[in-house]
This record gives C-alpha cells, sequence and structure tokens, in this order.
C-alpha cells in the first residue's frame, strides 16, 4: 500500500479548471439542455396541431385525403403515429432530405395500387386519371374475355392429298390409296406367290447335290471318247 501510495503521489495531476473554463462548460450546458427542452416543446405542440388538423379535415365525410408539407425524418413519424392513432393509414412519397412528405387516408378510401405506383414516381395523380385508369382496366378486360370466346381455328392443310391422287390416277384410286396402301401381288406376268421358295432346308440341299451329280456325269458323258 506504501509502494502504491508513493506512485500515485508522485505521478502528476491533471490540472485543475479555472473558474473561467467552468462557467464556460456550465453554460454550454445549460445551452444544450435549453436547445433540448425547446426542441421537445415543439414536436409536442406539433403533435397537438397535427391531431387537431386530422380531426378537423376528416370530420368532413367528403375530405378523402389529406397532404402535409415536406418535413423531416423526425416530423413525419409524428404525423404516422398520430394517424394511426386515430384510425387512419399513412403513406411517404417523395425523396429523402428533398421533398418528402406524408399523406393520409381513410381506412375506408385506401389508395389503389396505381395511385401508390404513380405518387412513388412522382407523377401528377387526380380522380380524372383514377377514371381513365379505371375505363382502360375496363376495356382490357373486356378485350380479353372476346379474345377467350372466340372459337379456335381448326387447322386446314394446304394440300388436299386426295385431289392430288385424283390428278395422278383417277379418283376411285386416290381414294382407296388414300385409305389403305397394299403391296401389288403381282410383278408382271408371275404371280408373286409363285417366287417364294417353300421348300424346306433338307429338301433344298438334297436338290442342289442332285443337280450338282447330274452335271458331273453330263460333263463325263461328254468328255469320254467315242469308239
Amino acid at each position: 500500500m506504501d509502494l502504491l501510495g508513493s506512485i500515485m503521489n508522485s505521478m502528476d495531476k491533471p490540472p485543475s479548471l479555472s473558474e473561467k473554463e467552468k462557467n464556460i462548460i456550465k453554460k454550454r450546458k445549460e445551452e444544450m439542455d435549453r436547445r433540448q427542452a425547446i426542441e421537445k416543446e415543439n414536436l409536442r405542440k406539433f403533435k397537438e396541431y397535427t391531431e387537431t388538423k386530422m380531426k378537423v379535415f376528416f370530420e368532413n365525410d367528403e375530405n378523402i385525403n389529406m397532404k402535409f408539407t415536406p418535413m423531416n425524418q423526425i416530423y413525419r413519424s409524428i404525423v404516422h403515429e398520430v394517424a394511426e392513432s386515430l384510425d387512419l393509414i399513412s403513406f411517404s412519397f417523395g425523396i429523402e432530405d428533398v421533398d418528402r412528405y406524408v399523406r393520409v387516408y381513410r381506412k375506408a378510401n385506401p389508395p389503389c395500387e396505381d395511385e401508390l405506383l404513380a405518387r412513388k414516381r412522382g407523377d401528377p395523380w387526380n380522380d380524372d386519371i383514377k377514371k381513365k385508369m379505371i375505363e382502360k382496366r375496363k376495356l382490357d378486360q373486356l378485350e380479353s374475355e372476346e379474345l377467350n370466346k372466340k372459337p379456335t381455328k381448326k387447322f386446314v392443310p394446304n394440300t388436299n392429298y386426295e385431289d392430288k391422287y385424283v390428278h395422278l390416277i383417277g379418283e376411285i384410286s386416290s381414294i382407296e390409296m388414300a385409305r389403305k396402301t397394299e403391296t401389288n401381288k403381282t410383278y408382271g406376268f408371275v404371280p408373286s406367290e409363285n417366287k417364294k421358295d417353300i421348300r424346306s432346308i433338307e429338301q433344298t440341299m438334297a436338290d442342289i447335290k442332285a443337280k450338282k451329280k447330274l452335271r458331273q456325269e453330263n460333263e463325263s458323258k461328254v468328255q469320254e471318247p467315242k469308239e
């Protein structure tokens, strides 16, 4: 303990603030607290003002939606909070730190998908544009229904094969050949059945040997010298 105490005593202590410096720090803190209090009061007043404004506006049944001027994120969050507390719905549109604003709607009259997309793009939107969009959708739906009602066109080949056969070999033959094509049973004057070899293998081999033997005998007779 004595060693630690001696070390602590030997260390340089931070310089003490003068009265003037203490007064400057105190004034800065007081100024910061004052500004925070002012900002807090401003937010409270803005919330009360926004709530009153919404209530009065939506008491009139003809008023459908309400637009606020562009504001920063903190004030926009208050508008959303107040709208939710009054059973309303709200959306933010525009570019952050440029022209971002809040628009509040009745739950009974929410914005359609076309309106949301238009406002997000920064395009204009009003009742006339809405009517035109509704009419266009109805026309598109009617056209689609008409197309579905049209009967499918039956495929008709460009070439009539029966007519083609008529030009070549006559009407009756063309019909028969179009229905069924058969191999002709005759080739020339000999019926095709006569051209088929119906012998067994053993009979065929025996006939070949007999012919060979007969040929050899004929050759040997030709080669024998005459007396």
